[in-house]
């Protein structure tokens, strides 16, 4: 990660949040923002390959940086870093092309461990917003024909989808099929390459309209 940007309006947790990020990516080059409106002119000015976002500014939603940034550079990756785990914040998020969500409230070990895991490929999400995502999108109807996929995966990407949308991570998922860990993170990346999605929420999403939750 060479450019992160960091949006956090509170001093001592942006001075907290980029020690970590530091101690993670220690040759990055991190833009520190306040509000929602000095992140976006640094979206139209920078690249970035990462971004972590708080959601509740005085200027609005981080959320809008999400999207902004998902519009202005699809490869980075967003992740929202947030007090808040209500569905009126996750979802709107989630949908805004977030690539991972992580609380606040978790411990300094367990927020650096979220972040390590995006070099894996693996999307960094606090254990019960996992259990909330997985938990909706598991529960919604299926999905009319005409509305699914015009994919083909194979049975091994199928396994494996249902398994990243169940939340397990890629290790776990590599000793429930005897594989190793970089051949899941290869499986993962064609597989949102084939569904034409960035995040496990998405994934989530098309393995349910997949009916892969029913196996």
């Amino acid at each position: 990660m060479n450019n992160i940007l960091l949006l956090e309006d509170l001093p001592e947790i942006r001075a907290w949040l980029k020690s970590l990020v530091l101690q993670v990516f220690p040759n990055a080059t991190i833009t520190e923002c306040s509000r929602v409106h000095d992140a976006l002119a640094h979206v139209s000015a920078m690249r970035f390959q990462l971004a972590l976002i708080d959601l509740g500014l005085p200027d609005g939603s981080g959320t809008d940086v999400v999207a902004a940034l998902r519009e202005a550079q699809p490869d980075a990756q967003s992740v929202v870093v947030t007090i808040h785990d209500d569905d009126d914040h996750l979802f709107p998020a989630l949908q805004a092309g977030a690539y991972g969500y992580i609380l606040k409230e978790q411990s300094r070990e367990l927020i650096t461990e979220q972040l390590q895991r995006i070099s894996q490929g693996e999307p960094p999400l606090s254990p019960s917003i996992a259990r909330k995502v997985i938990k909706y999108f598991a529960s919604q109807p299926k999905q009319q024909a005409p509305t699914m996929p015009d994919v083909s995966l194979t049975e091994r990407e199928s396994e494996v989808l249902l398994r990243v949308a169940k939340g397990f991570t890629l290790p776990e998922i590599g000793v429930q099929l005897g594989l190793s860990r970089h051949t899941i993170a290869d499986y993962v990346k064609q597989i949102y390459r084939k569904l034409n999605v960035s995040s496990r929420a998405e994934a989530a999403l098309e393995a349910q309209r997949l009916g892969l939750f029913r196996r």
